[in-house]
């Protein structure tokens, strides 16, 4: 179907789509709808599937090693000390895995919410560079 623009006194083009065309498409008003270029001049439009977000919340694990050196007749528990005490140089480490905890469904404003609490110092960055950085976006099987 082919729909001509039309302009506005600021001359800025409208699209106008009738009730009956909305209807036969299945959009309704408050729909997003996606535009896309088919590199001929022409272009597709098609309604954007309704998605939600969902918050999940994961713990990796790690095994660290470390060699610690110490006098033949020093107690072992030295050693763990030296650790515990974040004064001994990683021998190696092999990630175990990770471990979903917990998952939520949650809207954009939260979503932009944790984005700003987890990331302060990225707080100044628009809300599409938020989620265009950090939420996964998988194609909606219609």
């Amino acid at each position: 179907m082919i729909v001509k623009l039309e302009q506005d006194e600021n001359g800025d083009l409208i699209l106008p789509l009738s009730d009956e065309l909305l209807q036969s498409v299945g959009w309704r008003i408050g729909d997003t709808i996606v535009w896309k270029d088919n590199g001929d001049g022409s272009w597709t439009m098609s309604k954007k599937p309704k998605t939600k977000i969902v918050l999940v919340d994961a713990l990796v694990s790690y095994r660290m090693r470390y060699a610690v050196e110490l006098a033949e007749d020093s107690p072992e528990e030295w050693a763990r000390d030296t650790v515990t005490m974040e004064q001994a140089v990683e021998f190696s480490q092999e990630c175990l895995g990770e471990q979903i905890v917990s998952h939520r469904v949650i809207t954009e404003a939260e979503f932009l919410q944790q984005f700003d609490k987890d990331n302060g110092y990225l707080a100044g960055w628009t809300a599409d560079k938020k989620f265009d950085s950090a939420l996964t976006r998988l194609e909606v099987i219609k």
